[in-house]
């Protein structure tokens, strides 16, 4: 425990001073890439050279010249990263950082699932692992979910996975019937109704802006409802000046950038515990971005038959989106 201890103060000892000017130095050196989503900490979005949802991410790391990609994210976005990108180092600051709703979609459980319905094509929401996107026939994200059901012929029976609250929602968007697995996000299911609600009545003037991944109940009190992306855009261009937002407060950095003067208040859960923010995101912190970089680990790596089956459906939502 002793030299545990010592290695731990050694490291931080070694830790630069200006995290910043240092990871900024490493991009530079590695013709290297930091992609962040949304939902990180506000110092790696300030650092990142790009920052999306789960589509616009996709799109730039199919996209880069870079060298390395760097994905402050969680590890399925890292994986998608890879799988567009075999021949570039992917690495992601903490491995440990996963995600509820890809967990909640086991590989031998929707291989099953999947073949006791043979005739149904798989469209499966991007938030999942690459063994899920690689027994399916078109992936999809938040932005593109409805769109993308909407080109699939109404005869053709489809699947939807993992997400059972996206699917909800983009059922009801689209009129179409489709097979639902299971599945959830332990941060978008855990917003209050009842809360949200009184902020409402405590802020009459706030619109709800919510992600279509919460709960039924939620949505029925947004006024507008969109991917994380859409969000920022809505709270941009929306006249009015204060918003409760239903999905992880990561976003209310960059829409307190954007959007300078309006207020933006988070959706509270369910109890009293900061459970609106996702414990996996919040597993990346800078001074781990900065080692991933500094000694070139932790890496994504995958085998080459799940990375081929999985590129073939996200390059069909590429070319349907």
């Amino acid at each position: 425990m002793f030299a545990a201890t010592l290695d731990r103060q050694s490291s931080r000892a070694e830790t630069p001073d200006d995290l910043f000017e240092a990871i900024a130095t490493l991009k530079k050196d590695l013709n290297a890439i930091v992609l962040a989503h949304y939902y990180q900490d506000p110092d790696i979005q300030d650092i990142a050279d790009y920052i999306g949802d789960s589509l616009g991410l996709s799109r730039k790391a199919a996209e880069t010249d870079a060298e390395v990609i760097v994905f402050a994210g969680v590890h399925f976005m890292a994986e998608t990263a890879k799988i567009l990108n075999p021949d570039k180092q992917v690495l992601l600051p903490d491995l440990n950082a996963g995600c509820s709703l890809a967990d909640s979609c086991p590989p031998d459980a929707f291989a099953a699932f999947k073949a006791a319905h043979p005739d149904h094509l798989v469209v499966s929401y991007i938030n999942c692992t690459a063994e899920i996107k690689a027994m399916s026939d078109i992936i999809c994200t938040s932005s593109n979910a409805v769109d993308i059901v909407n080109q699939i012929p109404r005869d053709r029976p489809i699947i939807f996975a993992p997400d059972r609250n996206l699917g909800r929602y983009v059922m009801a968007e689209t009129g179409r019937e489709m097979l639902l697995w299971e599945g959830a996000c332990i941060v978008h299911e855990n917003f209050s109704e009842k809360k949200i609600v009184r902020l409402k009545v405590e802020h009459p003037g706030a619109e709800v802006i919510a992600h279509p991944e919460c709960e039924p109940p939620v949505l029925r009190h947004a006024n507008y409802v969109g991917s994380t992306t859409a969000l920022l855009k809505y709270a941009k261009q929306s006249p009015n000046s204060s918003f409760i937002v239903a999905t992880e407060p990561g976003i209310i950095h960059q829409m307190q950038k954007e959007a300078s003067g309006k207020t933006f208040i988070p959706a509270p859960p369910t109890n009293s515990c900061a459970c609106n923010e996702c414990p996996h995101m919040r597993l990346n912190t800078l001074e781990k971005l900065y080692w991933a970089m500094k000694n070139r680990e932790p890496e994504i790596t995958m085998s080459e038959t799940v990375r081929s089956a999985a590129l073939r459906p996200i390059q069909r939502m590429l070319e349907m989106s």
